[in-house]
């Protein structure tokens, strides 16, 4: 009897059995961690995108549908709710509610400009994401979610200007109110003794130390993202003299112009030039009319269905819906730095304060008839920081 207990003892016969089912259990394991933990990452990064797309696609609508309306209900929230849920996390929509939806200031300079979106796939939600073999082990669902903040900034660069300016609006002490079809700006004494001096007692005024992001929304006169300039409709023409006024407009030589032809195309066209906020232009000497109204045909010919609703203040009917040809940016020049170097002999030169979109709705003889709208821009940290209020927008990611 001893023997065979001894023998049985020693004998190594099944043990074989014993290390492949350990090393089943510890393949088992590896698979799950690998194939539950490679679903978990892609479902965190594809939070991640519909986080992302929510948030600007909010940043957007906050620009360009509607700036104030930060309610449940209003474009800002309802698009980025609806961009978030449409970007799937493996195969079933995030939950994002309108508390999800959140309008952070813009901690540099306290502006209002940043949407900030959350998703969910939580159990709280009641749509946490399913593991494949972790329920074997006790895991069979897991929570994901994820952050972004967008933001619509002040744009102080922008490409596809006219080769074309109006002055941005002024604070009218001489004759107010500002009226944008026959105030001028009067600052400067423009002819006898005092030539060039401030006029006394009062003078027209346009704050330039008011202008950068860090300053009040209130602090900035010109044409506003905020109140009622969106919509409103802008005549302006061609100007053969030294005036200022903001229905005139004056034209400018953009790089490599060499002519009338070129001015017509850089109108009827987009000129990739990128102008920034602070940047000095000369005056084109003459009003180029005739060049002027061409391009402008031109510009109506590419798009000429696209019609201004004033229900959504807004392009309607456009045969390039969100691009079209129709909507450009006008630069708005610096008045004061305009009749301060007029009047003090300098050449005719103009200083780029800021931008309006412009809706271009028709031409009448010289008249040019337009739509003031936002405009996309983009950020450039070499160049002068744009009005806090601007109507120009750069929309990016900002966390």
């Amino acid at each position: 009897m001893r023997p065979r207990w001894q023998h049985l003892a020693h004998d190594e016969r099944g043990m074989s059995l014993v290390f492949v089912g350990a090393t089943f259990i510890a393949l088992l394991s590896a698979t799950t961690l690998a194939i539950d933990v490679g679903m978990f990452m892609t479902a965190k990064s594809q939070a991640q995108t519909s986080a992302d797309a929510g948030a600007l696609a909010g940043a957007t609508a906050l620009a360009f549908n509607n700036f104030t309306d930060r309610t449940p209900t209003g474009p800002a929230v309802q698009s980025a709710i609806n961009t978030s849920t449409a970007n799937k996390v493996v195969g079933d929509p995030v939950s994002v509610t309108s508390d999800d939806v959140t309008f952070p200031n813009d901690p540099v300079t306290g502006q209002a400009d940043r949407v900030q979106v959350n998703v969910y796939r939580t159990t709280g939600r009641s749509n946490s994401v399913p593991t494949l073999l972790g329920v074997f082990f006790g895991v069979d669902r897991v929570n994901i979610g994820a952050t972004a903040t967008a933001q619509a900034a002040p744009a102080n660069s922008i490409s596809c200007v006219k080769p074309f300016t109006i002055p941005d609006r002024w604070i009218e002490n001489v004759t107010p109110p500002w009226v944008s079809t026959t105030s001028t700006f009067d600052r400067y004494y423009d002819h006898g003794s005092h030539k060039g001096e401030l006029m006394s007692p009062t003078a027209d005024e346009y704050p330039v130390a008011m202008l950068g992001p860090n300053q009040p929304n209130p602090a900035y006169v010109g044409y506003k993202m905020t109140g009622t300039d969106i919509g409103t409709l802008l005549t302006i023409r061609a100007s053969n003299g030294t005036n200022v006024s903001p229905s005139m407009f004056f034209s400018w030589a953009m790089p490599g112009m060499t002519g009338a032809s070129d001015y017509t195309t850089n109108i009827a066209e987009c000129n990739p030039t990128v102008v920034t906020a602070g940047m000095v232009i000369v005056q084109e000497p003459g009003a180029m009319v005739g060049p002027t109204n061409d391009g402008i045909d031109q510009l109506m010919a590419k798009d000429p269905r696209a019609e201004w609703s004033t229900s959504c203040n807004c392009v309607i009917n456009s045969n390039a819906p969100g691009h079209s040809p129709r909507v450009f940016p006008i630069p708005l020049y610096d008045p004061d730095f305009y009749q301060n170097g007029t009047t003090n002999g300098r050449t005719a030169t103009l200083r780029v304060a800021n931008w309006i979109g412009f809706f271009l709705v028709g031409r009448s003889g010289n008249d040019i008839m337009g739509r003031i709208t936002p405009i996309l821009g983009g950020i450039d940290p070499t160049a002068a920081p744009a009005p806090a209020d601007s109507l120009a927008r750069a929309i990016r990611l900002v966390q």
